[in-house]
């Protein structure tokens, strides 16, 4: 098992049977202000799809087939797999104040809600019309997203950073460090203090040794 796999399972957030998730993380206010210790709410079951049958990705074209914003489509800014959530750019929003108090009547501001895999649909770039996907191999063995209804390819969404930086086409500069200095090994480590690291790089030679010393 990876490392990383390790990590992720020993940081899950331990929460109540009873928890009703949102958009927001578990560990912050508004999750915290949504689900009180004395609120109890409906279970909601979610079926679960599988990372390799997944097919639609943030930056995608989607259309919606149901709801208010029927037949209008939009660009995919957030996926949450875990509940089968997407969240398009300006649809499907609702609107409410906040900071309200008892003087002010607070800011209007609007948000996306999410919208659940079923309700949407994957557009086909070549006519802009909704289709089904399903996944494929080429000839070269590349795993590629193919429209059902034309048999064409949907190639997956290039999405920047929020600095404007395509991972996958960036270029190194001249200041930039190389792959090769970074795996570069630069530092032994040892068992001596930092005070016998520094004598030894200066050429002090000194037979004492330190008192040993327990901080607790």
């Amino acid at each position: 098992m990876r490392l990383t796999a390790l990590l992720a399972m020993a940081g899950r957030v331990r929460l109540p049977p009873d928890y009703r998730f949102g958009t927001n993380r578990p560990w912050t206010i508004p999750a915290q202000r949504l689900n009180p210790p004395s609120k109890r709410r409906r279970k909601v079951f979610v079926e679960h799809i599988p990372h390799e049958k997944w097919s639609v990705f943030r930056g995608d074209t989607v259309e919606i087939l149901s709801g208010k914003d029927k037949g209008k489509q939009g660009k995919v800014t957030q996926v949450f797999r875990n509940r089968n959530w997407v969240i398009l750019e300006g649809l499907n929003t609702h609107y409410r104040y906040i900071g309200k108090s008892a003087d002010y009547r607070g800011t209007y501001v609007t948000s996306e809600a999410p919208l659940l895999l079923g309700d949407i649909s994957l557009v086909d770039p070549s006519d802009r019309k909704p289709t089904e996907v399903e996944w494929r191999f080429t000839e070269e063995g590349e795993k590629v997203r193919v429209s059902v209804r034309t048999g064409r390819i949907i190639p997956k969404p290039v999405v920047q950073r929020k600095d404007g930086i395509v991972p996958s086409q960036w270029k190194d500069g001249p200041k930039d460090t190389s792959p090769e200095d970074t795996l570069e090994k630069t530092y032994t480590p040892t068992l001596r203090t930092l005070e016998e690291e520094v004598m030894e790089s200066l050429g002090i030679h000194e037979p004492r040794k330190p008192r040993t010393s327990f901080w607790y």
